[in-house]
């Protein structure tokens, strides 16, 4: 099987296009996930399970932004060894990413179990919501080897060049996820379980389908026990690639689960009204991080073939396309909020207490566009430490303090709390655009 798309030849808005919108969709499936969960909860249980949902899929989420930090690693290597066309390394790239990936989900696994009440002590979960939030993350964490399996073999293909099978098997998955949501909730009455218990099986079976399909098909790498090894100078190379591109996405995972502690604080209204916001998050920005992702791999393959122009040209047309397509969210926010939140829940009190929220922190969509495809361009370049600094001062040192400040002398104004976010991205994009611009400056092309 050899790679769908060479990333490095032919017009750079077209290979961007085509390699970028099956990610996209991809991305927008994947999110389908917990959005479909939250619908299906609003629909047909009580509020206090919508705030279980929603705070449960803050916890895992940190999980998954974790596991698709590492995996991002893993894409960036696999394309820098595809665009230096070095078979070899690549193989070994892969079986590295795959084995440590198993290792990593079964302490992830266990860590999350002996840990989710601590967890959700501290975000404040809603006393009413505890032991549904706590029996959601419970059985979410026992599919952790699951999302770790098919978020590497995906991150692995895009890396090839291949961004249509990913594609292949989250729709297979969220398809699953969907039917099984409805069977088990509105028919079987399982409520918040059943919701887990059709999200991890529909992982498991997506990710049981890409192993078989890959075998079918003479993949670089075969799935058979022997083939998971671990070559010690790629384990090395991926740690220093993607571990900070892990640490990135879970601080600012962390940022949001400290918002969500504190509007946990501020009543059952509150929280699902921040939790249905979290998921227009995920989707007006999966434009900006798709292009990101894609951004990286292009970038990856393209230094690793030397041609650093047009992985600077790449970025442009990404930013162009990214901006744009956030801005449709940010319309809509600004001209009907209650519409927005209303496709999650009828609830009136919901829906009042989230429209100054959303009118605020949407502006949010367009600062981090900037943001993510910047830093998607520089984690291609394997410049992961500075995106890794750069995350975190955002993360710890501007958005948490900010949260705090506003909790605490304005805790009943949410458009106030609403508006940190889009303030900090602002401020990142400004010093992360002249980073990126000294770097281009110095280089020869």
């Amino acid at each position: 099987m050899k790679p769908e798309n060479n990333l490095t030849e032919g017009n750079i808005m077209g290979v961007l296009l085509r390699f970028s919108v099956p990610f996209l969709i991809a991305n927008i499936i994947q999110a389908l996930y917990g959005a479909v969960d939250l619908m299906v909860i609003g629909r047909y249980c009580s509020p206090e399970s919508v705030a279980a949902v929603s705070t449960g899929t803050q916890v895992t989420q940190i999980i998954t932004s974790m596991v698709t930090g590492l995996t991002l690693g893993g894409t960036i290597l696999v394309g820098k060894y595809t665009g230096m066309k070095n078979e070899e390394e690549t193989r070994k790239t892969v079986a590295t990413t795959l084995t440590l990936f198993f290792i990593v989900a079964v302490i992830l696994t266990a860590g999350m179990i002996l840990c989710v009440n601590p967890i959700l002590l501290a975000l404040k979960t809603p006393e009413a919501a505890f032991d549904l939030a706590r029996q959601y993350v419970v059985i979410c964490a026992w599919g952790i080897v699951f999302t770790c399996g098919y978020n590497a073999i995906s991150a692995i293909l895009r890396g090839y060049g291949d961004s249509k099978r990913p594609m292949m098997f989250i729709a297979l998955s969220c398809i699953l996820n969907i039917i099984g949501d409805i069977v088990l909730v509105k028919y079987a009455g399982m409520g918040v379980a059943g919701v887990a218990i059709a999200t991890i099986g529909s992982q498991g079976f997506s990710m049981f389908a890409a192993m078989w399909y890959l075998n079918k098909h003479k993949f670089i790498f075969t799935f058979h026990f022997s083939s998971f090894r671990i070559d010690r100078e790629r384990a090395k190379e991926l740690a220093m690639v993607g571990v900070p591109i892990s640490i990135q996405e879970c601080m600012v995972r962390l940022s949001f689960l400290y918002l969500t502690s504190v509007t946990n604080r501020l009543g059952v209204e509150a929280a699902a009204a921040v939790g249905v916001a979290s998921k227009y998050d995920v989707f007006a920005m999966l434009p900006a991080t798709s292009i990101a992702s894609a951004l990286a791999a292009i970038t990856a393959q393209n230094y690793g073939a030397g041609k650093l122009k047009r992985a600077k040209t790449s970025l442009a047309a990404g930013l162009g396309f990214a901006v744009t397509a956030s801005a449709c969210f940010w319309l809509w926010a600004q001209l009907s909020p209650e519409t927005m939140i209303g496709v999650f829940t009828k609830d009136p009190d919901i829906i009042q207490t989230g429209i100054p929220f959303f009118k605020s922190c949407s502006y949010d969509y367009l600062a981090v566009s900037f943001v993510f495809c910047l830093n998607g361009y520089l984690n291609g370049r394997s410049q992961t430490i500075f995106t890794m600094i750069s995350v975190c001062i955002g993360a710890l040192a501007l958005r948490m303090p900010l949260i705090y400040f506003a909790f605490t002398y304005c805790s009943d104004n949410l458009m106030a709390i609403g508006s940190i976010a889009p303030a900090v991205s602002g401020i990142m994009a400004i010093y992360t655009s002249v980073y990126v611009w000294r770097k281009m400056k110095q280089e020869v092309v």
